[in-house]
């Protein structure tokens, strides 16, 4: 192993910081919007081309809240979002700190629209711990398409085979593994000594 590949959503960031509840959890009583409206209007249909970088958030953000919510601010809804979606799970962080130390490499590989994927760096502080983030929006492509491994993979200048990726969803995993990635699985519960042992054994005996 000489990358570890990391993904956000359900691995390094999991709900609300406060609980760790969804961030939506009190949508409707702190900014009066529904969530299934939200869902309906904006995330299905528009959301495939935000993530993948077809199309910028905002304007298609602010013409959906016009008409579902207009007393609501794109940018007061966005950050609402950002700072309720951001509960960092620590003790991974510091074990992936101690890795980096070795001289692996770590980057995030996750699905992300610009917007949200500069805050994860910037306002989370995650460009401290990270040597990069490869996301969605910046590719054109997002997991589990060959073509965001085959663009991380060119963007790291290492082999599949020399990459350790882990992730929450299980197609994604499969597909990593189709490109020739070591992927793991990532469970609740899973540390990460546990997840990469298979790959660091291969290290330590050659």
């Amino acid at each position: 192993m000489k990358i570890l590949m990391v993904d956000v959503d359900g691995v390094l960031v999991d709900g609300r910081p406060s609980d760790g509840l969804p961030f939506a959890t009190d949508l409707e009583r702190d900014l009066g919007l529904p969530v299934d409206v939200w869902q309906r209007e904006f995330f299905k249909p528009f959301w495939p081309d935000v993530v993948t970088g077809r199309e910028p958030i905002e304007p298609r953000l602010t013409a959906v809240l016009r008409e579902i919510a207009p007393h609501l601010e794109a940018e007061t809804l966005l950050q609402y979002w950002f700072e309720n979606d951001s509960r960092l799970d620590q003790t991974l962080l510091d074990d992936l700190a101690v890795v980096r130390k070795t001289g692996i490499a770590l980057y995030l590989a996750t699905n992300q629209e610009h917007r949200r994927a500069a805050y994860l760096m910037d306002g989370l502080g995650l460009a401290r711990h990270f040597d990069g983030i490869f996301y969605s929006a910046k590719f054109g492509h997002r997991k589990p398409a060959q073509d965001f491994f085959r663009l991380a993979t060119a963007e790291v200048g290492a082999s599949p085979e020399d990459i350790v990726f882990l992730d929450d969803t299980l197609e994604n995993v499969e597909a990593a593994r189709l490109f020739g990635w070591n992927a793991v699985y990532w469970t609740t519960g899973m540390t990460l000594e546990t997840a990469i042992a298979p790959f660091t054994a291969v290290e330590e005996n050659r």
